[in-house]
């Protein structure tokens, strides 16, 4: 009687297994005393050479792949951020046209004591003014106080336009969120002048460049979410451009006269009254922007 025995030799990391058949041989005999006994006998062994694939040998992790197919999407949506900034129209100071720019001009009385201040404003894509110019209204296409005299185009692309939370191309995405975002250039104008149109005009605390600085924060232009009345003034007369000699002379001209009028009627005292007068109006606004912030919240 024979019985087949396999025995499986193999390794678990081979892609091969040999498998050896052993063939015993079982019979009985029997013993001196009477009974049976079983007896095996091992007659021979073989080996059957079978192949075979782990399922995971021929698997490819497509990392290359997964690395193209995120370029091609990263591509996609900086190309869709760029379509959404269409060409703007050139700058046209004889129609007031200033597509996405900070304008500036003198302020009656005030900028002839002190040239450093004027009224500011930004421009819609299309060119059309905004600036808050008096309580509860925002001024669109009208510039108060005169024509443009001082102007800085800024470039979009230094925006954070989000549509969502993760749409965020900032550092901080959730500071943004929370003051407020826009999608594009002029969304953000819209929601800052609904803002402003239930804020209370003042001079020394809630002003035109209270309301460009708002902007410039909702869409965090420059990376930035830190402007104020200071860095926006300081933008525009750093780095503004005049429009022509005539705004030059506009902007100067009362303030040398009222200079060469007070020295010559009451002397040097004047002029050191107009630098004290200079000198507060300097000082009130870097404390309220830098040390007491609360005073200038608008």
């Amino acid at each position: 009687m024979k019985n087949n025995k396999t025995n499986k030799n193999s390794s678990s990391s081979s892609s091969s297994s040999y498998y050896y058949s052993y063939s015993l041989s079982f019979s009985f005999s029997s013993t001196s005393s009477g009974s049976l006994s079983p007896t095996f006998t091992l007659l021979g062994r073989s080996h059957i050479f079978l192949s075979y694939h782990h399922p995971l040998q021929h698997i490819r992790f497509p990392v290359m792949e997964l690395k193209e197919a995120y370029d091609i999407e990263h591509m996609r949506s900086t190309q869709s951020i760029d379509h959404e900034l269409w060409p703007l129209d050139e700058i046209d100071p004889k129609k007031a046209k200033f597509p996405c720019c900070l304008v500036w001009t003198p302020l009656p009385i005030v900028s002839w004591l002190a040239p450093f201040i004027g009224h500011v404003g930004i421009c819609r894509e299309d060119g059309a003014i905004l600036d808050f110019s008096g309580s509860n209204f925002v001024n669109a296409d009208d510039f108060a106080f005169g024509a443009v005299a001082r102007y800085l185009q800024l470039d979009r692309t230094q925006c954070c336009f989000a549509t969502n939370l993760g749409g965020h191309t900032c550092k901080s995405g959730y500071k943004h969120a929370e003051f407020g975002t826009a999608i594009t250039w002029d969304d953000a104008l819209r929601s800052s002048s609904r803002y402003f149109e239930h804020k209370t005009y003042n001079l020394f605390t809630c002003n035109c460049h209270s309301f460009v600085a708002n902007c410039l924060n909702r869409i965090f232009y420059g990376g930035s979410m830190s402007w104020n009345m200071i860095n926006v003034a300081g933008l525009v007369l750093l780095k503004g451009q005049w429009v022509d000699a005539m705004s030059v002379v506009r902007s100067f001209l009362p303030f040398l006269l009222v200079l060469s009028l007070g020295v010559f009627m009451v002397g040097w005292p004047f002029l050191v009254a107009l630098l004290s007068f200079s000198l507060l109006l300097l000082v009130w606004f870097l404390l309220g922007n830098y040390c007491f912030k609360t005073l200038l919240e608008c």
